[in-house]
């Protein structure tokens, strides 16, 4: 629908590089004030997903997704959840499997293209009857399977699922993934907490997981070619990058949908803001902010710019629906 040049967003004062704009955030923010109220569903292959509440008696709801290695802990899940919440919304932050505190039952885990977890997550939150419009928030990966799940379904897509949001969005997994195994700092802060997991499913399912493997495991994309892609059904890596990536999915996006990467976010590199194949596309906005960082988007004055972007994009489409 339109390529966003013009961002409304401006960092504070001294605060443009983006590796700052990505740390910062991480390390000192806190949110208080959200209390969650959490709710365990079974899925359809026999597994568990957790799922955390705050609740305005609205009949409106947000659905947040986290991204890879995060929970609905995170600050960044927490701090949405409330500006949506001071909007009038409900909103719902859910777990990954093995994300929510606890290990999921299965030998399988969560992967940037699952979509079908997603969609229990939204077919529940349908099934309440609590909700007459649901939007779509997510960061990161999570922003990668919103994109793809919301493309999947396009017109198909449940009427009541009217917009969606996404955030610092790895349109191509591949050029990302690489971006992030080159950065020591990123690519060990990912590996140590994934390889953890792998560990306790290797011991839990010594005959599905080999977990000698992790000692040859030194990057991400190591990681998903030695892990996530056999687990998950794919053949390595690049067939699991390749099905996955959210770009290969915009097309059939049925709903008004706004895409916000910064052109400094340091996991980002030139393949994650496809212009050209994005302009044409009737629903979907691309916002290139100059600034941002990854997930970061602090605000001159206080606050952070993506919460309060969301909550304007979803408020004027949620009156349009």
């Amino acid at each position: 629908m339109a390529l966003i040049s013009t961002s409304t967003y401006e960092p504070p004062r001294l605060l443009t590089n983006g590796h700052l704009q990505t740390i910062l955030p991480a390390l000192f923010r806190t949110v208080n004030d959200v209390q969650y109220d959490r709710e365990k569903i079974d899925t359809d292959d026999g597994d568990f997903l957790d799922l955390d509440w705050t609740k305005m008696n609205s009949c409106r709801l947000v659905i947040i997704s986290h991204g890879l290695e995060g929970s609905a802990s995170k600050n960044y899940i927490r701090g949405m959840a409330k500006a949506m919440n001071d909007a009038g919304w409900d909103a719902l932050a859910w777990n990954y499997r093995s994300c929510g505190g606890e290990p999921n039952r299965l030998p399988r885990a969560y992967h940037s293209g699952a979509t079908e977890d997603l969609d229990a997550v939204v077919r529940h939150a349908l099934k309440l009857g609590h909700y007459s419009q649901i939007a779509l928030v997510g960061f990161s990966l999570g922003g990668n399977l919103t994109l793809k799940f919301i493309g999947e379904k396009g017109s198909r897509l449940d009427s009541r699922v009217v917009a969606a949001v996404v955030i610092s969005v790895p349109l191509d997994l591949a050029s990302s993934s690489r971006r992030i195994s080159n950065s020591k700092i990123y690519n060990e802060r990912f590996l140590s907490s994934l390889c953890k997991k792998i560990r306790a499913k290797a011991a839990q399912f010594p005959h599905e997981i080999d977990g000698e493997k992790l000692s040859r495991v030194k990057t991400l994309w190591e990681f998903d070619d030695t892990y996530t892609a056999p687990m998950h059904g794919f053949k390595n890596a690049e067939d699991y990058y390749r099905r996955c990536s959210s770009k290969f999915f915009l097309k059939t996006i049925a709903v008004p949908t706004l895409i916000v990467n910064a052109l400094n976010d340091p996991f980002l590199p030139k393949e994650c803001f496809p212009f050209n194949d994005i302009q044409p596309l009737k629903n979907v906005w691309f916002e290139t902010p100059k600034y941002g960082g990854h997930i970061g988007f602090m605000r001159k004055g206080g606050g952070y710019w993506s919460e309060s972007r969301t909550a304007e994009f979803l408020t004027q489409w949620m009156s349009n629906a």
